[in-house]
């Protein structure tokens, strides 16, 4: 890499900060929301902050790539920035405090930094690659719990794929010790690699919803892939995380629920 991955790490986390006080200065005082496609809202206050995640690093990095859920600054460059300046914009716009601010960084093709910032609690993940997961610079790491006394995150997106995400749903529902949806997938993903969580299932997310969590939950000891078990990207149609030990039982269910998988 033509910088050190901490000069990326410095401004990722210096964006996420940016586009966090916006979020904190702004929760409970929504001015406008828009309806987009699949029955998604959008609001003024992710706007804000995708700008000013934006701006961040475009003055210190011109030439790289720029990917978000709301607006992108696409360029042919080896560096591609990922980022949802507001993951749980339905939490935030509800006024329910579970949200954040999810940026990673890929280098050819291969997530190298994964920040996810979460402003109410104070809470600062990040991710390089080979040198861990931390949370607040305290190295954290997946749990070791099995899949009888697992308690797993939900895709809460049901309403858009029920005939599959529901069996899949009652499945699992029989092996695990108990089952949650928080609806940010950025929060899932962190209590995954913090080992609060031990499994997560999703169906339907992007790439600026995983991308920076999906790193942390690899560099802290978990594991990431599709419902057929391939090595994970940022273009996945779905995945599951997990803390690894239960993640082939799993993986089994899935096959066992979804016709033809």
């Amino acid at each position: 890499m033509r910088n050190g991955l901490s000069d990326f790490k410095d401004v990722g986390i210096l964006a996420a900060k940016r586009a966090g006080k916006i979020l904190k200065d702004n929760f409970g005082k929504v001015k406008k929301v828009s309806l987009k496609g699949n029955q998604q809202l959008v609001s003024n206050v992710d706007l804000e902050a995708e700008k000013a995640i934006i701006e961040t690093i475009s003055r210190s990095f011109p030439d790289h790539s720029i990917m978000s859920e709301e607006n992108s600054r696409l360029k042919k460059s080896e560096f591609r920035w990922i980022i949802d300046p507001l993951d749980g914009t339905h939490n935030f716009i509800k006024g329910i405090p579970i949200f954040g601010t999810s940026i990673a960084l890929e280098y050819r093709k291969e997530v190298v930094l994964g920040i996810l910032l979460f402003p109410l609690s104070k809470r600062l993940y990040w991710a390089a690659k080979g040198n861990g997961t931390y949370l607040n610079d305290k190295k954290i790491r997946v749990s070791s719990r099995p899949l009888a006394e697992a308690t797993c995150v939900y895709d809460s997106s049901i309403r858009l794929n029920v005939c599959n995400m529901l069996p899949v749903l009652g499945n699992l529902a029989r092996e695990v010790f108990n089952l949650r949806m928080f609806g940010s997938s950025a929060e899932h993903l962190a209590l995954v690699a913090e080992g609060k969580i031990d499994l997560d299932i999703e169906f339907n997310d992007k790439a600026w919803d995983f991308a920076a969590g999906a790193l942390l939950v690899k560099e802290a000891g978990g594991e990431f892939t599709d419902f057929k078990g391939k090595v994970w990207s940022a273009d996945m149609p779905n995945y599951v995380a997990s803390n690894g030990i239960m993640h082939q039982e799993v993986l089994g269910i899935i096959k066992n629920s979804l016709p033809g998988a």
